[in-house]
């Protein structure tokens, strides 16, 4: 997966922003401590000139003369530094206080809210990832009902079989399944492309769900889009007068390098020679950048060859593979 500059930037600037809330807190505790506990802020004292004085004695300079709050400034050494910190913690806790209320706030105490370990990305960094993916995907909560796990294919009749397909659609449906499972396990090694096709509520859009999951939990970039929506920000983009050119550019620029690209329910556009030179260039740049693409639509093959180029359908027929869905409408029967 790669982050582009852009996404990259926004998850640093969360990071950025943890630091800055954290500093902010402590050091409204800072001044609450030292009007409150004196003493406290006298230790402090003692511990930053202790810690300079070390300094100062490596490099030859004069040490700094002082008694803060009746230390020994000049005649301490950085060994005395822990007894002073259980003495600030002591008058801490007898205050009412946690003992580590003036220790540095940190919502990872791995990397200390850098989102790096040396240079390696730590941990909260990749769930950080993760959970932004998942609010660029433009599928919201709908993902936690809607993935393998609750895949059910007893809602598929097996008692007929297809005169065309020659077999039930519960058959059928298990093999679609085993299919768009093998397209997610083999994503990264073998990436390749889904025209997922069938009547209205036969579970294209569940199934294409199910998918976007199983690759956002690798770490990728989804964009999920209806037709609709994706034609509509394509037109913006290439004819919007008033609009934030910015945005706009971002936007394009995800749809087209995002890791895997959905399109659901192609065929409910309004369908011209825009819609029809944006669909090939999109699939075509796709294929050639090997970046996966997924399409659902509610029209058969014959009906796709009716309503698209000749270029569009010769790319999704060499590149694609079909899965078809059939069966009653689940929405009906649920």
């Amino acid at each position: 997966m790669q982050l582009q500059n852009y996404q990259y930037q926004q998850l640093i600037s969360h990071y950025e922003k943890v630091q800055l809330k954290n500093a902010r807190i402590l050091e409204n505790r800072v001044r609450e401590i030292d009007e409150k506990i004196p003493a406290i802020k006298n230790i402090n004292k003692a511990i930053a000139m202790i810690s300079a004085n070390s300094a100062l004695k490596k490099l030859g300079a004069d040490l700094i003369e002082d008694k803060e709050g009746g230390f020994d400034v000049a005649g301490a050494t950085l060994d005395d530094i822990p007894t002073l910190s259980k003495k600030k913690h002591q008058l801490l806790v007898e205050a009412g206080y946690p003992e580590n209320y003036l220790d540095p706030i940190y919502e990872c105490p791995i990397c200390h809210d850098t989102g790096y370990i040396d240079d390696q990305k730590c941990q909260c960094f990749k769930k950080r990832i993760i959970e932004y993916l998942y609010e660029e995907s433009n599928l919201g909560h709908v993902l936690e009902k809607e993935n393998f796990d609750h895949f059910d294919f007893n809602c598929y009749s097996d008692g007929y079989i297809d005169e065309d397909e020659k077999m039930t659609p519960r058959d059928n449906i298990h093999i679609v399944y085993d299919l768009a499972k093998n397209f997610c396990e083999n994503f990264d090694k073998n990436p390749s492309h889904l025209l997922i096709y069938g009547t209205t509520g036969v579970g294209k859009t569940f199934l294409t769900h199910c998918i976007a999951k199983e690759i956002l939990d690798k770490g990728h970039t989804v964009v999920y889009l209806s037709a609709i929506e994706l034609f509509n920000i394509l037109g913006k983009s290439n004819f919007g007068r008033n609009t934030d050119e910015s945005e706009l550019n971002t936007t394009s620029e995800f749809i087209t390098g995002c890791d895997l690209l959905i399109i659901d329910d192609l065929g409910t556009e309004l369908v011209n020679l825009f819609t029809n030179s944006q669909l090939y260039q999109i699939i075509n740049r796709r294929i050639i950048g090997e970046q996966p693409t997924i399409i659902s639509t509610n029209l058969s093959f014959q009906e796709l060859e009716e309503t698209y180029s000749e270029r569009v359908l010769s790319r999704i027929d060499y590149k694609y593979t079909f899965l078809k869905i059939f069966g009653d409408d689940l929405r009906i029967k649920s």
